[in-house]
């Protein structure tokens, strides 16, 4: 594939901006030569030309955290008081709409997910999945709607006592089944981490029995002091914070995803830096459940591998960029408080960084020799000088949904002309509303 007249983003290194420039692409879906559009046009074999006329070529985004199954919420009548704090979001909402979802509910939230993530331009998605009623071989079936769509995704189960200890040992099943199953694929479209829900709703014995079960070669994803309860709960049940706690049984670990991390203190911040684990900000979210903002620009001074997902919003990740931008200024009253520069450091250095770790080694996040050709073509047309420097600011201030024309997973177009190529949008669609019907009903019914 040769891709030419493009403005290229490549995000590497040098961060640098190639004017006209062309990028060929092998039979296997990796990048082997970036320059001018000109000279490349003189050693491009023949095979599929694609003319950016002009847009900007860049990696394709990544979603360090997100939750396919929260599809269904969209619009969803929460029956009775409006919740008051989020303890009354996870009962009211999230843990009865999980206990809703059957197989095919599961796999149509995740398709719906993936048709708003290619057409934002993310390639790549860590999720969280959660089906009480469902669980064996829940995995496979996103997994299938994952492969059907041509993009990449990183999938675990979400262990828990809530719903009793048979099913937090099928949850554990589940995972250890699909970290198999995915040890087995070589091509990298899957990966798998071993899912845990929250400190707050896992015992002792489960955790103990999470981290014996747990490859050692494979880290964990789980929820951490999202909102104070979880810490308080932690402190109650064995006299140690969130984080401590996580440490004593060893989840922590280089693999290992925190989400949130909102009211960590200075000795679990040391913890993470000090195990490498990956910590992870979902702006829209913590706003949505007024849990709070963590102060992330000093636990990235600190060391923190901090990263940027979204936790089930739209895959827009440029929103989430926007998001972050405006939410610490006024968390903070401040409005040098995150820079767009350091959003860039989180959504692209940090993310990139997380996807190669959980990838076994995937190069991708940035134009460069020897990557993976995952990359996105955006229409926008800047009236003002773009450069290097400012580049975070035009992504928060000018790019917009719809912006993205072509989407490129490993070298395959999975979208062109803002036309999916892999997927019958139309037809999931209408089959995704006949299934939110029953998933609403189902969800009420509970109540």
């Amino acid at each position: 594939m040769f891709i030419k007249n493009a403005k290229i983003i490549t995000f590497d290194d040098q961060d640098r901006i190639i004017e006209n420039g062309g990028v060929i692409i092998n039979d296997i879906g990796e990048i082997i030569k970036i320059g001018s559009s000109k000279e490349l046009a003189k050693i491009s074999s023949p095979g599929v030309i694609i003319d950016a006329k002009g847009q900007l070529l860049m990696p394709g985004n990544i979603c360090a955290h997100t939750h396919f199954y929260g599809a269904y919420s969209r619009g969803l009548y929460i029956p009775g008081d409006a919740p008051n704090a989020f303890p009354a979001i996870l009962e009211k909402l999230w843990w009865k709409l999980d206990k809703a979802l059957d197989e095919e509910a599961i796999y149509y939230s995740a398709l719906v997910c993936l048709i708003d993530a290619i057409k934002q331009g993310t390639t790549t998605l860590f999720d969280h999945h959660a089906s009480p009623n469902h669980i064996n071989q829940s995995l496979n079936t996103i997994a299938r709607a994952v492969n059907e769509s041509g993009a990449r995704a990183s999938l675990c189960y979400e262990v828990t006592d809530r719903d009793g200890m048979a099913k937090a040992e099928e949850g554990i099943s589940e995972n250890l089944r699909f970290i198999e199953k995915t040890k087995k694929d070589t091509n990298k479209i899957l990966s798998s981490s071993f899912g845990l829900h929250a400190s707050l709703t896992l015992s002792e014995e489960t955790l103990v029995n999470a981290r014996k079960a747990c490859p050692d070669d494979v880290g964990f994803h789980i929820h951490a002091a999202e909102h104070i309860i979880d810490e308080y709960d932690s402190i109650k049940k064995c006299g140690l914070r969130v984080v401590e706690r996580l440490d004593k049984f060893g989840i922590l670990g280089p693999k290992t995803i925190l989400a949130h991390g909102v009211h960590i203190d200075v000795k679990e911040v040391n913890l993470i830096k000090d195990s490498g684990t990956w910590l992870t900000h979902q702006p829209r979210s913590n706003m949505n459940n007024a849990v709070g903002l963590p102060d992330v620009e000093s636990m990235l001074n600190a060391g923190v591998k901090y990263c940027l997902g979204n936790d089930g919003f739209s895959n827009s990740m440029w929103t989430e960029w926007k998001t972050a931008y405006l939410a610490h200024k006024l968390y903070n009253s401040d409005p040098r408080r995150m820079p767009a520069n350091i959003i860039q450091e989180m959504a692209v250095v940090n993310n990139r960084a997380l996807a190669e770790v959980q990838f076994d080694g995937l190069k991708i996040g940035k134009i460069a020799e020897g990557c993976s050709a995952d990359l996105i073509l955006v229409d926008y047309q800047p009236f003002t000088e773009l450069n290097k420097d400012n580049l975070p600011w035009h992504i928060v201030f000018g790019f917009r949904d719809g912006m993205v024309s072509t989407t490129i997973v490993n070298g395959k177009i999975i979208m062109q002309n803002r036309e999916l190529t892999q997927l019958d949008e139309a037809g999931i669609l209408k089959e995704a509303k006949k299934v939110s019907v029953s998933v609403w009903k189902r969800y009420h019914d509970s109540f």
